[in-house]
């Protein structure tokens, strides 16, 4: 008998499902049936995958969703409708009741977007919900079914309402048609409620003659998943499996069922089994995948897009290539004809209109990213920065004119303004056409175990020792690390405790967890996205629409997918622009920057990159230094190498240019396509061109062999290794040496890099380079504002300014600015700075000074700033960290006269308003002095102090200091340096101020210690056991300083400082 299971979650029910799109598929293909729906709770997250990957295995998919249905009106908030009762028939109340909607035909999937949308933007309580009467609006080309337990018809059941269950049936009827409608019966007869429940349904179908419909409500694919469902349920409600009262599905099976199986369950009504296959028949979405939908762009009556392309081209041209020259001429009528065969010249015209809009309103836009840097239309148009003629860059990397498929124009923005051109977008093409897309975070193999700890019970110390022994790369598998980490292998294999964790968390891995926005994914449509995709809000924002098809999907529907990017260096350059524009006077464009500077590249050499972007690492400046960069190429062929797989690359590379390395080529015909990277292969261009030069391919069949080579596809491999060699034979190689030849191009795959994006990457790094040596001052108080939310950073980067002698001043409220700004060859702390005055404080200094001048002294201060936000805990603040000493405040002194300061403001508040008021010349209210009771005045220690507190660090000076001479004779490290250390064995001084204690008993009942210490230099943690707190119990309090002798522990791989000795300074 053939059975269709028609009630299916996959992991897409976030924290419900267990099982993986690929997973149910693969086990409905081993069972041997045909078909299957996906109907995941109150989403269609995992639609589009479900919809290609079932095609793919010949299973016919079935796209539903099992919707929240709001008891009223889907506006409802609290009590309206919501005395419904749970589903295990335990007193409670729900806002919702489940509904199982299939769609029939692609009238049905279209409605299904338009519910599942609206649900999410109307009817959010708890849970996306509809209500009957979208569902009226709605119901064409739907099956529905009456649900589980937690469908309306059934709760009424579970409560011996048989007359209101068949008022709800008829209703249901009305709306979706007799035929259309389904009593949905299960067989979980150790869930409450069930077995009476079912009972009732079948009455009440023989009743009233609504067809029965059998359905598993599967929640993982296979019976032993059982209890690792169980696991990510407990993890969904933050429970432990040994909790009495939480969610559990434990006690029936829910898993993927076969054919046989169902027909024993349900053999007292077979028609119900009949009935899955006949609405199976009745469900035949065809998705239109692969078709491209581009928006229009918005164009004058008379032209075309490509007319209108053609004719922007030839008008910015002059700007780019003053001197036209053939090769010019040839490529840009070669890529034009390209963009006119594949159809994309909108594409072209959407993103140069809202990058010329970006650049015109002062955003300042990367030079390209990614392969269209090898478009010269591109670059003409102003889409990217970097002349792809001068740089040897290809177009067909970027736009390949034997494959009609999206080209992927991907920019970034300075990170602060970003959201300003995704909003320019919304505007001109529609709120309802632009949305940013969804993503999913995956639970990764350390989140899944300790996770699975938690659910398990198992002690957090040993779930964090098996975590942390997961290597902390991109797509790191727990199966890869148990066969390659003997230690996790040998826990699995000892410790009965550590192998329950690490068997559940193999099956959680991999699993959805939460869905969240894309950092730069958008999508435009030309029709409204609803005729598309369902839509959602985005869980950290409610003001923000997303899709709930991510990328991939976008991009199978044919949607004009963008990253728009923020990226943090540019809103430095940016900042560093306008810096040098006010206190110079000088406009710098860093798109003409000249590209031989020696100041620049002398910097490069040096190593000296702090805030350089791709060259800061330590690892890139020993690099740089060896290297000597003399040019631009040097940069890009570094940004490309510096990577891991082809970093082994760079000493030959850098031996090769200083002529210390014998450079050979395999053929002659290769030298011209290596030589400038000394014959070492660094980018994927080469290949395409080595593919072209030397096998007689055209520069597309090249992208195809690239493409090919990296998808690792045996049968593709051997096609392209076959035509490659024999391309190279007739092109008079030989067969040996084209062998050979071709054994370059699998490593290729591997390292290859792409040139474009190499060298859109190295012309940012040298611009922030370029403003780093001509403009310093300006440059690190750009860099300052960028990571003020990061003191270890701000503290790294003061002492990098000071280093090259630019000195950091604390906040002066006559002086500062709001954010960190260049005073003269130094930099000022911003009056933002100061923690708990606030952005309204600050602006009403700003606006004050700028229209009276500078505050006089502390009288003047208070009776100008009249803001509410200049109470007490601010003004205390201002005083602590300095930032009124110029008004000749000494600081001990304000603060013991703190409330006749505050008496003072009040008294200048009323004088004002009686100022105000007095009419006719009538006589001026007198404002009586201000007058501070002497006091002592405050130490260094506690200036420093106070500046800590409230800046985040020390400014003036450094408690250290005064110890300089004691921490230079023991050799002492700067805590910076001590964490490089390697070697476990080596022995140690350092220095510190003690800023966090953390004592606890360890499982002997010994004491143990954490303590965080800092320097000028950086921050770390220390581990000191009994044998020192017993020596030397008295040494850890906070503010302390000390000096320890020390090793490193470098287990985990996370560094940290085991004391030996310790003694106070």
């Amino acid at each position: 008998m053939r059975f269709v299971h028609l009630h299916t979650h996959s992991h897409y029910s976030l924290l419900d499902g267990l099982a993986k799109i690929d997973e149910l598929v693969a086990r409905t293909k081993e069972l041997g049936m045909d078909a299957l729906a996906l109907t995941d709770h109150g989403n269609l997250y995992g639609a589009i995958e479900f919809y290609k990957k079932a095609k793919k295995a010949g299973i016919k998919p079935i796209l539903g969703v099992e919707a929240y249905l709001a008891p009223g009106a889907r506006g409802d908030r609290g009590e309206a409708g919501a005395k419904t009762g749970l589903p295990t028939g335990k007193a409670g109340r729900l806002p919702y009741y489940h509904l199982v909607l299939l769609a029939k035909d692609n009238t049905g999937w279209k409605n299904l977007l338009r519910l599942v949308t609206r649900a999410n933007l109307e009817g959010f309580y708890y849970k996306p919900r509809m209500d009957k009467e979208i569902l009226r609006e709605h119901h064409e080309g739907l099956i529905a079914l009456s649900a589980c337990l937690t469908g309306e018809i059934p709760r009424l059941l579970a409560q011996h309402k048989m007359e209101e269950a068949e008022t709800a049936l008829r209703e249901y009827q009305d709306i979706f048609g007799t035929e259309n409608f389904f009593l949905e019966i299960g067989t979980h007869p150790n869930i409450p409620d069930t077995v009476p429940v079912r009972e009732a349904l079948i009455r009440l179908a023989q009743k009233t003659g609504a067809p029965l419909v059998a359905t598993q409500d599967i929640h993982y694919a296979k019976h032993e998943d059982a209890e690792y469902h169980d696991i990510l349920l407990a993890v969904q409600t933050g429970t432990q499996l040994s909790d009495g009262d939480r969610l559990t599905l434990k006690d029936d099976d829910f898993s993927l069922q076969g054919p046989e199986h169902m027909a024993k369950l349900f053999a007292d009504v077979p028609e119900a089994i009949e009935h899955t296959a006949k609405i199976a028949e009745r469900c035949n979405v065809e998705l239109p995948l692969g078709q491209i939908h581009l928006p229009s762009f918005p164009l004058p009556a008379d032209r075309t897009p490509m007319q209108h392309l053609r004719a922007l081209a030839e008008d910015r041209l002059p700007s780019r290539y003053p001197e036209r020259g053939n090769e010019v001429l040839d490529r840009i009528e070669y890529e034009l004809g390209v963009i006119e065969k594949t159809g994309f010249a909108d594409y072209f015209l959407i993103v140069q209109d809202f990058i010329q809009w970006a650049k015109s309103h002062g955003i300042i836009v990367g030079p390209g990213r990614g392969s269209a840097a090898g478009s010269i239309i591109s670059y003409i148009l102003g889409i990217t920065d970097i002349d792809p003629l001068k740089y040897d860059l290809l177009f067909e990397r970027f736009l390949n004119p034997d494959r009609v498929q999206m080209p992927d124009i991907d920019v970034d923005f300075a990170d602060t303004r970003r959201d300003e051109v995704l909003a320019y977008v919304k505007e001109k093409y529609g709120e309802d056409r632009v949305a940013q897309i969804i993503t999913f975070g995956t639970m990764a193999a350390r989140a899944a175990i300790r996770d699975a700890g938690r659910a398990l019970g198992i002690p957090l110390a040993l779930c964090d020792r098996l975590a942390k022994l997961v290597p902390v790369t991109v797509n790191a598998k727990l199966e890869d690390a148990m066969r390659i980490i003997p230690e996790l292998a040998g826990q699995y294999q000892a410790d009965p405790d550590a192998r329950r964790v690490l068997d559940a968390a193999r099956h959680l891995e991999g699993v959805a967890r939460h869905a969240s926005v894309h950092a730069c994914g958008v999508v435009i449509s030309k029709e409204p996205l609803i005729e598309h995709v369902a839509l959602q809000k985005s869980p950290q924002d409610e003001h923000a629409i997303i899709t709930q098809f991510e990328m991939h999907a976008i991009e199978d529907l044919g949607l004009l997918k963008m990253d728009f990017l923020g990226l943090k260096n540019l809103s430095i350059i940016e900042h560093a622009v306008s810096l040098i524009r006010d206190t110079r006077g000088e406009e710098i464009d860093v798109s003409r920057l000249p590209l031989d500077d020696k100041k620049t590249y002398a910097l490069l050499e040096a190593g000296e990159t702090t805030g350089v972007f791709q060259f800061e690492s330590s690892g890139m400046r020993r690099y740089l230094k060896e290297l000597r960069p003399s040019e631009l190429e040097d940069l890009i062929a570094m940004v490309a190498l510096y990577r891991p797989g082809p970093m082994e690359l760079i000493p030959s590379y850098i031996l090769r240019k200083h002529g210390q390395e014998r450079v050979s080529y395999l053929h002659p015909k290769l030298e011209p396509i290596l030589k400038n990277t000394y014959g070492v292969g660094v980018y994927q261009e080469q290949m395409m061109r080595i593919a072209r030069d030397l096998a007689g391919f055209t520069l597309a069949e090249a992208d195809t062999l690239r493409k090919a080579i990296g998808k690792k596809i045996k049968s593709l491999l051997d096609e392209q290794q076959g035509k490659l060699i024999q391309g190279m034979v007739k092109n008079g190689i030989d067969q040996r040496t084209a062998e050979a030849i071709w054994e370059l191009f699998p490593p290729f795959a591997r390292y290859g890099f792409n040139r474009s994006h190499a060298a859109c990457y190295a012309m940012v790094g040298y611009q922030t380079a370029y403003l780093r040596v001509h403009y310093p001052v300006e440059f690190m108080a750009a860099l300052l504002n960028a990571d003020t939310d990061d003191i270890d950073r701000i503290s790294f980067l003061m002492g990098e300014a000071r280093r090259f002698g630019i000195e950091i001043l604390p906040p002066d409220i006559n002086r500062s600015a709001t954010y960190f700004a260049p005073d003269g060859n130094a930099i000022r702390f911003g009056l933002l700075a100061v923690k708990n005055v606030g952005i309204h404080v600050v602006e009403a200094v700003s606006m004050d000074r700028a229209r009276s001048g500078t505050f006089r002294d502390l009288a003047d201060l208070l009776h100008r700033i009249q803001h509410k936000d200049m109470n007490k805990r601010s003004l205390e603040c201002l005083i602590k960290c300095g930032a009124l000493d110029s008004l000749g405040a000494e600081r001990a002194t304000a603060l013991a006269n703190i409330d006749e300061l505050l008496a003072f403001a009040n008294r200048a508040k009323r004088a004002r308003n009686e100022t105000q008021n007095s009419l006719f010349g009538a006589p001026q209210p007198r404002l009586s002095a201000l007058a501070l009771a002497p006091a002592s005045e405050a130490t260094s220690k506690e200036k420093l102090q106070w500046e800590k507190e409230l800046l985040g660090l020390y400014v003036s000076d450094h408690p250290l200091n005064q110890h300089a001479a004691r921490i230079q004779s023991v050799r002492a490290r700067p805590i910076k340096e001590a964490l490089t250390e390697k070697s476990e064995r080596t022995r140690f001084a350092v220095a510190g101020i003690i800023s966090a204690v953390k004592k606890i008993t360890t499982k002997t009942g010994q004491p143990m210690l954490f303590a965080k210490i800092e320097d000028a230099s950086g921050t770390t943690e220390v581990i000191a056991f009994s044998d020192i707190l017993a020596r030397v119990p008295d040494v850890w309090k906070e503010n302390n300083a000390i000096i320890m002798g020390c090793r490193m522990s470098l287990r985990n791989g996370e560094p940290k400082l085991i004391c030996e000795n310790a003694q106070e300074l």
